[in-house]
């Protein structure tokens, strides 16, 4: 085993590929925005190919695309020669990538790319090679030296480029107008997705779910109500489900403190008038920081002062949206 100073190594690889990166802004040029232009014209989707290291770094800028308004995959060069070119056509655009600019996989496929007069994107480090030679559009990703201490492994040139990647994607989604409610269809399972797609409506106790009683119930009746629909409240409502009042667990508390004779009066009697709703088309986040903000665990939804539903936190927390 050889002595090693793992901090220092581990250092000197994050400043090696900081510094990388460092480069890359002062080579964004016309071809940059050629490159950008060209995608947004784009009537098909945006291929991208690279050959080992370079094509995992693909797969994630075609991910980043997709996932920011640009249809992208990624196609790997080796198979395109065995078939797999016909996945692209002359609506698309294609983004190739290959440090060296000398990839026998990728060159072997410009002919047909040529053909096809699609245009070509190359992601290289070599002003001067056969591939950058070829492409419409060239991003500079040359780097110094790689990060490893050999300078054989892709280590700078893989972060220079996964990089040039998201300036890319991030211009392009600024470019469209693409929004958070765009990101967050496209991310429908994630968080983001859950607390701007989510509506209350989605979530809410509705039809005989949902605790509600007559003003002439009495609180004994209204307390089953209540304990029958394991809400913690019930609603008060009129011959029109017009909402007048709720009644919860901890007014019955507060109920018993004051000395309230609870088996003789109706809930009419007892119920709060003043209370926060909710309608069933607002987003379940706005649901929550208006519970959060008055410290109650529970909304009526209404429309029209209807009686529609009754939201709990729980729902909330079931749905991933608190």
């Amino acid at each position: 085993m050889i002595p090693t100073n793992y901090i220092a190594l581990g250092t000197a690889v994050i400043k090696a590929e900081i510094a990388a990166i460092q480069a890359l802004p002062d080579r964004l040029d016309a071809q940059f925005s050629g490159a950008c232009e060209a995608i947004l014209a784009c009537k098909g989707r945006v291929i991208v190919m690279g050959m080992g290291k370079s094509g995992h770094i693909g797969n994630k800028i075609a991910a980043t695309l997709a996932s920011t308004g640009t249809p992208a995959f990624a196609v790997h060069p080796a198979e395109a020669s065995h078939g797999d070119l016909g996945m692209i056509t002359r609506e698309d655009v294609l983004i190739a990538l290959s440090h060296s600019g000398s990839s026998d996989e990728i060159l072997a496929i410009l002919p047909v790319i040529k053909r096809l007069a699609i245009p070509l994107i190359a992601f290289t480090g070599k002003v001067n090679s056969a591939l950058a030679q070829a492409a419409d559009y060239h991003l500079n990703i040359a780097v110094e030296k790689e990060a490893c201490p050999l300078n054989l492994a892709p280590t700078s040139s893989t972060t220079t480029t996964l990089v040039m990647g998201d300036a890319l994607a991030i211009a392009l989604l600024n470019a469209r107008g693409f929004s958070e409610t765009d990101f967050a269809r496209s991310h429908p399972a994630g968080r983001l997705g859950k607390r701007l797609l989510v509506h209350v409506g989605d979530l809410m106790h509705a039809g005989t779910a949902m605790p509600k009683v007559s003003p002439d119930f009495s609180v004994v009746n209204a307390i089953l109500e209540i304990t029958g629909k394991s809400l913690g409240m019930t609603a008060i409502v009129d011959a029109n489900n017009h909402l007048l009042g709720i009644f919860t667990d901890g007014d019955l508390r507060r109920a018993f403190e004051r000395g309230i004779d609870l088996k003789k009066a109706n809930i009419a009697e007892v119920m709060i008038t003043d209370f926060s709703t909710i309608n069933a088309e607002a987003l379940a986040v706005d649901a929550l920081n208006q519970m959060e903000a008055a410290a109650i665990t529970v909304l009526p939804v209404v429309d029209n002062k209807r009686l529609v539903g009754v939201l709990h936190m729980h729902d909330l927390l079931k749905a991933g949206i608190a």
